[in-house]
């Protein structure tokens, strides 16, 4: 239930105990900020409240009253309690501002945020991030259910509960072994959506984005997929094997087509580009170190 007024205005109360320590208001005013008369203020207050005087004034100082004292031997456990509460609240929020949780799709958590976290440091060094990745409707969800301060998705699609910004372009690329037929002979769009590929689990951004343009093309929606894999780097391994080719980020296979272990296959008119974004929860803009992140990302990677 709501305290009464005699007792809800701890400043005062805190106040009177300042008075009983320092022997006058106006150092007891001083060591709390406020003028001496201000203080009295405040103390008169408080004796209408309690309904009897509470401090003596006289020539060596101000002391309190018998009735003083009986209420400042009850205020003071009260006050201790206070400000232990102010201590505890002032290392939680400390303890949060030094915190930082991301949920980041594999592309993103892989190529990208590592640039940004060394930026984020260089700017914040005692910020603490924690990063946990999966694909891009893992991520939504986590950032719903408030288990991330910001996370960052490749997928076209964004839940209505979140809101979104880019932060950065990339392209998908088909590729190959080296020594694959469409090496020798490009295949046409239609033939490679006839074909099965080698594909990340559904809920997967690049799976989602490929699907999407596919559509958006009117090329309809891929086969069935050869195999599908959890991981990037599975997927890599099983096209230098040979399995069969896969779209992937231009990020995630620019070493392999550098060396020529991997080949890319055009897809004809058809460019696969695809927005990054960073999501938050609607109607909370991100603060603190959330703010900083997407600050550096916007930096990194400016959008035209």
């Amino acid at each position: 239930m709501p305290l009464p007024p005699h007792v809800a205005d701890l400043t005062s109360i805190d106040l009177l105990l300042s008075v009983a320590e320092l022997g006058s208001i106006g150092r007891a005013g001083r060591a709390h900020g406020m003028s001496q008369p201000a203080a009295s203020a405040r103390i008169r207050a408080l004796e209408r409240r309690v309904g009897a005087p509470l401090l003596q004034r006289g020539a060596r100082g101000t002391v309190l009253t018998e009735l003083g004292e009986l209420v400042a031997s009850w205020a003071a456990p009260v006050v201790r309690s206070a400000q232990d509460l102010a201590t505890a609240i002032a290392t939680l929020h400390a303890e949060r501002i030094g915190q930082l949780k991301i949920a980041a799709s594999q592309t993103v958590a892989e190529y990208l945020l590592p640039r940004w976290l060394v930026t984020l440091h260089s700017n914040l060094p005692d910020i603490v991030p924690s990063l946990s990745s999966g694909n891009s409707s893992v991520v939504a969800e986590k950032v719903s259910a408030g288990a991330a301060d910001i996370g960052f998705i490749e997928s076209p699609n964004v839940p209505a509960a979140l809101q979104h910004r880019t932060v950065a372009i990339d392209e998908l690329v088909l590729v190959v072994a080296p020594g694959h037929s469409w090496t020798a002979t490009p295949p046409s769009a239609a033939d490679i959506v006839a074909t099965a590929l080698v594909t990340r689990e559904p809920g997967s951004g690049t799976r989602s984005a490929y699907e999407s343009a596919l559509a958006a093309a009117g090329l309809g929606q891929p086969v069935s997929p050869l195999l599908e894999v959890s991981s990037t780097t599975a997927i890599k391994s099983a096209v230098g094997a040979g399995i069969g080719g896969a779209v992937l980020s231009s990020l995630a296979v620019a070493p392999e087509l550098a060396v020529g272990t991997l080949i890319r296959v055009p897809i004809p008119g058809l460019t696969l580009r695809r927005e990054l974004k960073a999501i938050w929860p609607s109607g909370r803009a991100p603060s603190g170190p959330a703010a900083g992140l997407l600050t550096v990302a916007a930096q990194i990677h400016p959008q035209p």
